[in-house]
């Protein structure tokens, strides 16, 4: 008599929760209930604050000197910084009060198909390159739109649809039923969808977020581990290949391996000055508002860069607070995605999180040459409109999703 063949049970364990739920089962497709379950959750929500309000200091000591040189006005990016927010929480209200995990997982194709639009106005006349020397934006006048950041947020929200859909053909032993088809090509062609166009803006620090961000959500959607190694190994050599034939990135590469040769007024004065200030804050730092490297040694101090003007100013102490922060957002991130109510709702949580995470990791590691140089910004610190309305809508994302939670909130 022939056996059913064992499921492996490796997948769900990142986000298994606990059994006893009022309705329903773990795998199933969002439900569509109207009715709010209970609160957001509040250690989400005030650490996320915390980020933000801290975020919100920084970026004015770090700015202000750049912005009265360059705008007359020594408020100028703050007071962007404060409207671009003001807005975010405004619609950021309405998603965590009406949006139901059913909402994410209806709109995730929609919204993938949107990014995918912008992505390619960025590569016709619409695009521009705000003097980055690649074209990354679409002009609204009012904003600058970057694509790229909304196709992160719609490669979530997509993956998270399409391995809930298909778990039982991801999950098959048999590679033709469905392994390899459903557990790698489909969900590898909606990577490379977005990845491909963002490769074509020359933004290879996007690019590798959206690959890893892909690969971490096959994994926990059930990805076998043989597949996951296999395609990280083409993502690998793709990225290599990138660097040969794109003389920017290789510029980067080359800067980073030969830091101490490069030209420390030219293409490494970025990151020797970032290490200065490191350095300079000592133990507990400068204090607010004293950083000498803001003066025009780190050039626009307000964006990448602005960790190292809080380790200037606030020293090794304030690092750590920040950092600290940080791995107590994603840890309670991860709480959530664990005790969210159904499969998509956890995977959506798991890479929103995930996301901060990695762009946390890169951002620091940028700034301290442990790696080359290139745009990752520091999620809720680093300045610029897109990017902050998209962090606390994900953040709005993830609290509207935990008031659907199976455990008793603290």
């Amino acid at each position: 008599m022939n056996q059913q063949p064992n499921m492996t049970k490796r997948s769900f364990e990142f986000w298994k929760r606990p059994t006893n739920r009022e309705e329903g089962s773990a795998n199933e497709i969002p439900h569509s209930s109207k009715t709010v379950k209970g609160s957001v959750d509040i250690p989400f929500l005030l650490i996320t604050a915390a980020l933000v309000l801290f975020g919100c200091v920084m970026i004015y000591s770090a700015s202000f000197v750049f912005a009265q040189k360059h705008h007359d006005s020594s408020t100028y990016f703050i007071i962007r910084h404060v409207i671009f927010l003001m807005m975010a929480v405004a619609v950021t209200a309405v998603v965590v009060k009406y949006c139901t995990p059913r909402f994410w997982y209806d709109f995730s194709y929609i919204f993938y198909g949107i990014s995918i639009v912008l992505l390619l106005l960025v590569l016709t006349p619409l695009g521009t390159d705000l003097n980055s020397g690649a074209r990354r934006w679409i002009d609204l006048k009012v904003i600058t739109l970057q694509p790229s950041e909304l196709a992160k947020l719609a490669l979530v929200l997509t993956l998270a649809r399409f391995m809930t859909t298909h778990e039982k053909e991801v999950m098959t032993p048999y590679k033709f039923a469905g392994d390899f088809k459903y557990g790698v090509l489909f969900p590898g062609l909606m990577i490379a969808g977005v990845g491909g166009l963002v490769a074509l803006e020359k933004h290879i620090s996007a690019l590798a977020i959206i690959g890893m961000l892909g690969i971490s959500l096959m994994f926990l959607g059930g990805t076998r581990i043989k597949w996951i190694a296999s395609l990280a190994g083409v993502i690998a050599v793709a990225a290599c290949m990138l660097i040969i034939f794109f003389p920017y990135a290789f510029a980067r590469v080359d800067t980073w391996l030969n830091i101490e040769e490069a030209d420390p007024l030219g293409s490494a004065w970025q990151t020797l000055q970032g290490l200065m200030a490191i350095g300079s804050g000592g133990l507990f730092g400068k204090g607010l508002g004293n950083s000498q490297q803001k003066y025009g040694f780190v050039s626009q101090p307000q964006n990448d860069f602005i960790f190292t003007i809080v380790c200037e100013e606030f020293g090794f102490i304030g690092a750590i607070l920040v950092i600290g922060l940080f791995i107590a957002f994603v840890w309670r991130g991860f709480h959530i995605a664990r005790h969210a109510p159904d499969k998509c709702s956890s995977l959506i949580v798991y890479g929103l999180t995930f996301k901060v995470a990695l762009q946390v990791i890169l951002n620091i590691a940028v700034v301290t040459n442990s790696m080359p140089n290139t745009g990752i910004s520091l999620p809720f610190f680093s300045y610029g409109g897109t990017s902050l309305m998209l962090q606390i809508f994900e953040v709005g994302i993830i609290l509207a999703i935990s008031r659907y939670a199976t455990h008793k909130k603290i």
